[in-house]
C-alpha cells in the first residue's frame, strides 16, 4: 500500500497548516470560444446553450454562454496557482451552485478560504472545507460553493 507521505509535495500545507479563514485568490482568465468548443467535445454536452449562437441570440442571455461545470473546472485549476497543495489533498465532496452565466470574453478569477475543519474517518488525515467563489470582471459571483478535501496530518 503506497503511504500519503510518498505523494505529498515537499511545498503542502498538512491539516496542522491550515486555519479557518485563510484567504486565497487566484489571477485572472479570459473564457474563449474555443474553451466552449473543446469542453463541449471532451464532455460530449452540446448543448445549444453552448454552440448555437444564431439560437442563443433570441434566449435570456442574448449569447452563448460556457458550460457550467467548465466554469466549475477552471476555477480549480485557476486556485492551484494561488494557493500551496495540500498534503494529500484527496477531493471528497463538491457543493456548488450556478448563479449566473460566464460568457465567452469574461475573465474569471477564484477566490477562497478555509471555511471548516474536522476529523475525518482516514487515520492520519483531517477534513478541510475550502468555500469556493469565481467572480467575473465586473465582481459578480457566478458560481460559488464548497469543496471538502482529505488533508494529510503531520506525522
Amino acid at each position: 500500500m503506497l503511504s500519503y507521505a510518498a505523494v505529498i509535495d515537499p511545498h503542502a500545507l498538512y491539516f496542522e497548516d491550515l486555519a479557518v479563514g485563510q484567504q486565497y485568490t487566484s489571477p485572472g482568465r479570459t473564457v474563449t470560444e474555443a474553451d466552449l468548443v473543446l469542453f463541449a467535445g471532451l464532455s460530449g454536452d452540446y448543448n445549444v446553450l453552448h454552440t448555437d449562437a444564431e439560437y442563443m441570440k433570441s434566449s435570456l442571455f442574448g449569447e452563448r454562454i460556457a458550460h457550467g461545470l467548465l466554469g466549475l473546472s477552471i476555477q480549480y485549476g485557476l486556485l492551484l496557482r494561488a494557493m500551496p497543495p495540500l498534503a494529500a489533498g484527496q477531493l471528497v465532496a463538491v457543493r456548488w451552485k450556478f448563479r449566473g452565466p460566464i460568457r465567452i470574453g469574461d475573465t474569471i478569477a477564484a477566490r477562497a478560504h478555509v471555511s471548516a475543519k474536522a476529523d475525518g474517518d482516514v487515520p492520519g488525515c483531517g477534513l478541510a472545507t475550502i468555500a469556493r467563489q469565481i467572480v467575473n470582471q465586473r465582481g459578480e459571483v457566478v458560481q460559488e460553493g464548497d469543496m471538502e478535501h482529505q488533508v494529510a496530518r503531520r506525522g
